[in-house]
C-alpha cells in the first residue's frame, strides 16, 4: 500500500510539474494572463516619429492604428510575426510614484525595438513596451521615463474588413495585411486567383508576404491564419481590373 501511495505520489507530482512546464513554455507575446513588463515612450508628444517601422504598416493613421501603438522589444517582436496582436496595459502602482491608478491602455504592435535602444531596455530576453507618447501619458506621468506594467494579449477590435495592399510585379506579389480584428497577428498568408489553386506566401518582413505567382488579370481571393491557429478565406476581395499599389478591403473580418 505504501508503495502504491508513493507511485501515485510521484505521478501527481510529474502532472504537476508538466502542468508548469506548460505555462512556462507559453511565448511571452502570446500570455493572456497578465504578465510583467515595463513600458517607455518614442515618437514625440505628437507621435509623427511613431510613422513608418518594422511592421510595414507606413502611416499608421491611413490604416486605422493612430497613436495606439507600441515597438515591442526583441523577445516580444518575434521576428514580426507579433505585428497587429493586441495587448492591454496597465502601470503597476506598486511599482512606480508616477502611475495613473484605474488606468489601462489597449494598443496595436506596429513596430520593433531593437536591441540597443532606449538604455537597453528592449535587449533580449527584457519584455518592453517602446509606447506612443499619448499611450505613454494615459497610464503615467511622462517624467516617469520608465514604468513597470502588466500586460496581456486581447482581441483587436478593427473596423471593416481585412485589408490588402498589392505591390510586387506580374510574377512577384508583395501583400501587407492590416486592419485584422481578432488575435491580429497573421502568421500564414495564401494567395489565389480566380484561374488558380492557393499559393501560399512566404513573410518578407513584417507583415509584408511575398510569393511568384502570375495572377494579373484575375479577381483574387486570400487565406489568412493567424497566430492563435483560426483560419478563414476572404473571397474575391480584388477584382480582376485590381492594380499594384491599391489597397482592397475584405467584407468580413475575425471575432
Amino acid at each position: 500500500m505504501a508503495s502504491m501511495a508513493l507511485q501515485l505520489s510521484l505521478a501527481a507530482i510529474l502532472l504537476l510539474l508538466s502542468k508548469v512546464s506548460t505555462v512556462e513554455a507559453v511565448a511571452a507575446w502570446a500570455v493572456t494572463d497578465w504578465g510583467d513588463a515595463h513600458a517607455t515612450f518614442y515618437g514625440g508628444q505628437d507621435a509623427s516619429g511613431t510613422m513608418g517601422g518594422a511592421c510595414g504598416y507606413g502611416n499608421l493613421y491611413s490604416v486605422g492604428y493612430g497613436v495606439s501603438t507600441a515597438a515591442l522589444s526583441y523577445a516580444m517582436f518575434n521576428k514580426g510575426l507579433t505585428c497587429g496582436a493586441c495587448y492591454e496595459l496597465v502601470c503597476k502602482l506598486e511599482g512606480s510614484k508616477y502611475c495613473y491608478p484605474g488606468k489601462s491602455i489597449t494598443i496595436t504592435a506596429t513596430n520593433s525595438c531593437p536591441p540597443g535602444s532606449e538604455g537597453g531596455w528592449c535587449d533580449p530576453p527584457k519584455l518592453h513596451f517602446d509606447l506612443s507618447y499619448p499611450m505613454f501619458q494615459k497610464l503615467a506621468q511622462p517624467v516617469g521615463g520608465v514604468i513597470p506594467i502588466k500586460y496581456k494579449r486581447v482581441a483587436c477590435a478593427k473596423s471593416g474588413g481585412v485589408r490588402f495592399t498589392i505591390h510586387g510585379n506580374p510574377y512577384f506579389n508583395y501583400i501587407l495585411v492590416h486592419n485584422v480584428a481578432g488575435a491580429g497577428d497573421v502568421s500564414a498568408l495564401a494567395i489565389k486567383g480566380e484561374k488558380t489553386g492557393w499559393y501560399y506566401m512566404s513573410q518578407n518582413w513584417g507583415q509584408f508576404w511575398s510569393a511568384s505567382a502570375n495572377v494579373v488579370g484575375q479577381a483574387l481571393s486570400f487565406k489568412i491564419t493567424l497566430g492563435n491557429g483560426v483560419s478563414t478565406e476572404f473571397s474575391n476581395v480584388a477584382p480582376k481590373d485590381w492594380k499594384f499599389g491599391q489597397t482592397f478591403e475584405a467584407d468580413n473580418n475575425f471575432k
